[in-house]
C-alpha cells in the first residue's frame, strides 16, 4: 500500500518533468568554444589597440552600457551555453584559456588591409592570431588532441564588411562608384573565401557567417540622405518620413548576395564542413518597416550621439544616451541598441522570430550536429 502511494505521487511529477523537459526547446551542443572574427559588429572596443584615439568619430560605447550583453556573438554564446569570448589581448595564451573560445574581432576592422591605419586588426592579421591560437594548443594539448578539439567542438563565428563599407561612403559617394560596386563585392568575397579555406585547412568545420545590415538606414547616412532630398537626389522610398539611401543599401546587399552564393558553392566543396549564411539586412529592415510590430518607437534618431537627431557622431559618454534605449531600433550611428539584436539573436538561434534569416541551417541545429 505504502508504495503503491509513492508511485502514485511520483507518477504524476516524472510526467511532469517529461513534458517540460520536451517543450523546453533544450540544445545538446557540442560546441565547446566560440572563436569570433570581425569588426565593430563583434568588438565593443576592448579588443582595437588605442581605440578612443584611433577612432575618434565612432562610438566609445557602442554596445550599450556592460559590453557582454548586447552584440550577437555574446547573445549567441549564451544560448549555446558557453561563456563569453574573451579579447584576445587579454588572454594569456595558456591552454585553459584558448579552449573556452576567443574574440579575434576589432572595432574598425575590414576584410582589406588598411594602410593608412595599419593598427587596426584587418582579416588576415586575425586569421594570423587563429593561427596562432591553433600552434598554442598543439604545443599544450599534443597536436592530435588539438586537431580533433578544433575539428569538433568549436564554432567560428565570422562578421566583417560593415566597416569597410563605412569607411567607402564616408570618404566619397557611392553613387559615383557605379558598377564597382559588383567589382567591390567580388573582391571582398574572394578575400573572405580565402580565410574560409585557410580555415578549413586547419580543422575548423563549423563556421556563422553575418552579413551587413542595411547601412543606408542608419543615422549617419539617413540624415545625410534627408538633407539631400532637397537637392533633387535619387533617394529610398519614403516610409512615414524615413528616407534610406538606397545606393548604399544597393552595396551591402550586392556583397551580402555574393557572399551567400560564395557560401552555397563551399558547402558543395568542402563535403565535411558546415557553414551558414545569417541575414542581418532582411530582419533590420523588418523592424525599420514595420517598427511598432516589434515594439519600437523610434527607427531614425540614434539613441545616444551628438549632432543632429544625435546621429551624427558618436556616443562618447553614456551621459548622451536616451531614456528608453529599447524603443529605439539604433543605439548609435551605426549599430542597433540591445533590443534589435536579441530579436535578431533569437531568429538566428531558432528561426522562430523571424524565421530563414539563418541559411540552411539555425545556429541552434548546427551546434548540434554531429
Amino acid at each position: 500500500m505504502i508504495h503503491k502511494m509513492k508511485l502514485d505521487v511520483l507518477l504524476p511529477i516524472v510526467t511532469t518533468i517529461f513534458i517540460k523537459l520536451v517543450h523546453s526547446n533544450i540544445t545538446v551542443s557540442n560546441i565547446k568554444a566560440m572563436y569570433v572574427m570581425g569588426d565593430s559588429t563583434v568588438d565593443c572596443g576592448e579588443n582595437t589597440l588605442l581605440f578612443p584615439y584611433l577612432l575618434r568619430n565612432l562610438s566609445l560605447h557602442p554596445c550599450e552600457g556592460p559590453p557582454n550583453s548586447s552584440i550577437l556573438p555574446h547573445l549567441l554564446a549564451k544560448k549555446i551555453g558557453l561563456s563569453y569570448p574573451i579579447p584576445f589581448y587579454s588572454q594569456n595564451g595558456s591552454s585553459e584559456v584558448l579552449v573556452r573560445g576567443i574574440n579575434l574581432g576589432s572595432t574598425g576592422a575590414t576584410i582589406l588591409s588598411n594602410p593608412t591605419n595599419p593598427l587596426l586588426q584587418s582579416l588576415n592579421q586575425q586569421l594570423r592570431q587563429a593561427f596562432e591560437i591553433f600552434q598554442l594548443l598543439q604545443l599544450e594539448l599534443g597536436q592530435e588532441t588539438a586537431n580533433e578539439f578544433i575539428q569538433n567542438s568549436t564554432l567560428f563565428y565570422i562578421s566583417f564588411g560593415k566597416d569597410e563599407y563605412i569607411n567607402l561612403f564616408r570618404s566619397k559617394s557611392a553613387k559615383g562608384l557605379g558598377s564597382d560596386a559588383e567589382k567591390l563585392s567580388r573582391i571582398l568575397v574572394d578575400q573572405m573565401t580565402n580565410a574560409i579555406e585557410y580555415l578549413y585547412d586547419s580543422n575548423v568545420r563549423k563556421f556563422v557567417f553575418m552579413g551587413i545590415l542595411p547601412l543606408g538606414c542608419a543615422p549617419r547616412f539617413l540624415h545625410a540622405t534627408n538633407d539631400s532630398i532637397s537637392d533633387g537626389s535619387d533617394v529610398g522610398g519614403d516610409r512615414d518620413g524615413l528616407v534610406c539611401a538606397d545606393d548604399i543599401n544597393n552595396f551591402v546587399l550586392e556583397y551580402n548576395a555574393f557572399l551567400e552564393q560564395r557560401i552555397v558553392r563551399l558547402s558543395m566543396k568542402l563535403s565535411d564542413a558546415q557553414l551558414i549564411f545569417c541575414d542581418f539586412y532582411r530582419p533590420m529592415m523588418e523592424i525599420i518597416n514595420n517598427p511598432n510590430t516589434y515594439g519600437f518607437k523610434n527607427v531614425k534618431n540614434a539613441c545616444c550621439g551628438e549632432g543632429m537627431d544625435i546621429g551624427l557622431r558618436g556616443c562618447m559618454s553614456m551621459t548622451m544616451a536616451c531614456q528608453d534605449p529599447s524603443t529605439y531600433v539604433w543605439w548609435d550611428q551605426f549599430n542597433p541598441g540591445h533590443a534589435v539584436n536579441s530579436l535578431i539573436a533569437d531568429s538566428a538561434w531558432s528561426g522562430e522570430q523571424m524565421p530563414d534569416i539563418c541559411r540552411p541551417n539555425t545556429v541552434q541545429n548546427l551546434v548540434s550536429s554531429m
